[in-house]
């Protein structure tokens, strides 16, 4: 029997799927990842209409933490059921959300902004933000965020955050976003635990490892682009400051 070429090999495995990150093989970057004994635990919440498995960056931005919890859902009865644990208190938790926010809160030159319910930059910044135990990303559009903040009633006893990221998300012309000042999911995890921690290496670890996956894909990319379908509309994931 002939020897199979790289193409046809290509091919066979992306029928399987890696089962960490749920990718096809050829595009999964596993395999160089490297966890991080992280202090903050790290919630994912998934929009059941976002798994983009192609682009998708939530369930390698977890593989990095060893206190981190993926959810595929609209909502959740309390972040403990969320989060599958007994005892979980909202208000020890920072959760990544923009919805309305103030001009002042927007310009803010911190990379972590922690906000008042009205959307306003909130007093004794460091004193709030110190206090967090865990942090609650909400991974799709910008449509889907909000989704999910109004189907979870218990989100608003956690302490909202929104970031300040210095450059925009390394996604380029891979992902085409309605603001050029938005985050992948990882990015937007990375800068807020590293900065919440004061270890800027953990945001470094993660946009490393976010930049080995877009290597990966721009390569299967070229060759194979039907495991690498487009986007059909554009993803409001993370604005530049939330």
């Amino acid at each position: 029997m002939p020897e199979q070429t790289a193409t046809e090999n290509i091919g066979a495995e992306a029928i399987a799927e890696c089962p960490r990150c749920f990718k096809g093989r050829p595009l999964c970057v596993c395999d160089s990842v490297a966890p991080i004994e992280n202090r903050l635990a790290l919630l994912v919440l998934q929009h059941p209409q976002e798994q983009d498995r192609a682009l998708g960056t939530a369930r390698l931005a977890a593989l990095h933490f060893h206190n981190a919890v993926v959810q595929i859902g609209l909502s959740w009865p309390s972040l403990s059921r969320a989060l599958g644990r007994p005892i979980a208190d909202p208000a020890r938790w920072a959760i990544l959300y923009l919805g309305s926010a103030s001009a002042e809160a927007l310009h803010a030159e911190r990379e972590v902004i922690a906000l008042t319910r009205k959307g306003e930059i909130a007093e004794h910044q460091r004193a709030l933000l110190e206090r967090i135990e865990g942090v609650v990303v909400l991974d799709g559009t910008w449509s889907q965020a909000k989704a999910l903040w109004w189907r979870n009633p218990w989100m608003l006893k956690c302490q909202r955050v929104i970031l300040n990221p210095a450059r925009p998300s390394r996604y380029g012309r891979l992902r085409r976003e309605p603001r050029s000042d938005t985050l992948s999911t990882i990015e937007a995890a990375g800068l807020l635990i590293g900065s919440l921690e004061k270890r800027p290496d953990i945001a470094a670890t993660l946009n490393a490892s976010f930049e080995r996956m877009l290597a990966r894909y721009r390569e299967v990319e070229k060759t194979h682009p039907e495991l690498t379908p487009k986007p059909k509309r554009p993803d409001l994931r993370r604005r530049k400051r939330g």
